[in-house]
């Protein structure tokens, strides 16, 4: 992290996950820091408090007075809220308390509003991060496919003429399009990827059970990288190869033992094609709907990047990622934080 006075003014964009908090510092138009803090916010509002107050610690000039703080979310899905209205206020108010009077909620179309405002706009505020993430791309890009794959969830949104043209906004919609995805490479679980996968010569059918995530079939394949493997397997246990082949071998009623490791990594290698293909699916069926090109290139961004760029090699489209396209930053980090870093990119993020 670049050193500085401490009363120096920044922006900080924040993407409050129903998983992860995601944090952006920017100065002077250029991003000097990015991190993410595990929030398993479904557990309660303590979590978010101390991925809060963990930002704070590493980033203690974000509270000079002359510093000022962005926000989007998706948290407000997590059950430990009656509705997503209700997450959404308690959310901000949560915010509010720990960063100031500065504080801006990002609710689309390069809106940010108030604290104060937040009941009256909250349906605009909830699960809007994927829209700053593309309104930031769009204009240096024209046309393309933003997919930006995460640990819970895949966005798939059309960008053409330097705007940003989907469907829909809201989850609900979005589900209906095919431009949200309820599938990522760390926290999805794996019977939600195939009902059978073929294993030692044959077909068999896979245990519906909450035994494994899709980090471990990246951990076999070692895609993942171990500093964005941050949420806790489907056991607790270890996340390690060993563990990752156990829980693997779970879900199909065997024993890691039972077979060499090699035909877990088979087996891990059968749910990775089945997880791109559905992914892959939906890339055409946004494009189609776009009325986007056949090579129009896409822009992949999130922990999965690495996923985003090998279904653009099968697709044949040329692939750039989001980390290119941001001023100074880590590429890697600001892949993974996207939605943190375009808020605080984002004109009126930057007052």
């Amino acid at each position: 992290m670049a050193s500085g006075p401490e009363a120096r003014a920044c922006v900080l964009g924040w993407d409050i996950g129903g998983a992860h908090v995601k944090a952006c510092l920017l100065e002077a138009g250029r991003v000097v820091d990015v991190a993410q803090w595990p929030c398993p916010l479904w557990k309660g509002m303590v979590h978010l408090e101390e991925a809060i107050a963990a930002a704070l610690a590493r980033w203690p000039r974000a509270l000079a007075a002359m510093s000022r703080h962005v926000a989007t979310m998706t948290g407000e899905m997590a059950d430990l809220f009656v509705d997503r209205e209700q997450g959404v206020v308690r959310i901000a108010a949560a915010l509010s308390e720990s960063l100031g009077p500065s504080l801006r909620l990002y609710a689309g179309d390069a809106r940010f509003v108030p604290p104060h405002e937040v009941a009256r706009h909250w349906g605009a505020i909830a699960s809007a991060n994927w829209q700053a993430t593309a309104a930031v791309l769009a204009p240096r890009v024209g046309d393309a496919l933003l997919l930006d794959i995460g640990s819970t969830t895949t966005d798939v949104i059309a960008l053409r003429g330097g705007r940003v043209v989907a469907q829909g906004l809201d989850d609900a919609r979005r589900l209906a399009t095919g431009e949200l995805v309820y599938q990522g490479v760390v926290r999805t679980p794996l019977c939600a990827l195939a009902p059978r996968v073929a294993l030692d010569g044959r077909i068999v059918n896979v245990m519906n059970e909450f035994f494994a995530t899709t980090a471990d079939i990246y951990r076999l394949t070692g895609e993942l990288d171990p500093a964005h493997d941050q949420a806790a397997p489907a056991d607790g246990g270890a996340r390690t190869p060993e563990a990752s082949r156990q829980r693997l071998a779970r879900m199909v009623g065997r024993d890691a033992r039972d077979l060499p490791d090699a035909q877990w990594l088979e087996l891990a290698q059968d749910w990775r094609r089945a997880q791109s293909e559905e992914i892959e699916s939906q890339v055409a069926r946004v494009a189609a709907a776009s009325g986007l090109a056949a090579d129009a290139e896409l822009v992949g961004a999130g922990c999965g990047a690495f996923l985003a760029a090998s279904i653009a090699f099968r697709l044949g489209r040329a692939f750039r990622r989001f980390g290119a396209f941001v001023p100074g930053a880590d590429a890697g980090w600001a892949e993974v934080c996207a939605p943190a870093v375009a808020v605080a990119l984002l004109p009126d993020g930057e007052g």
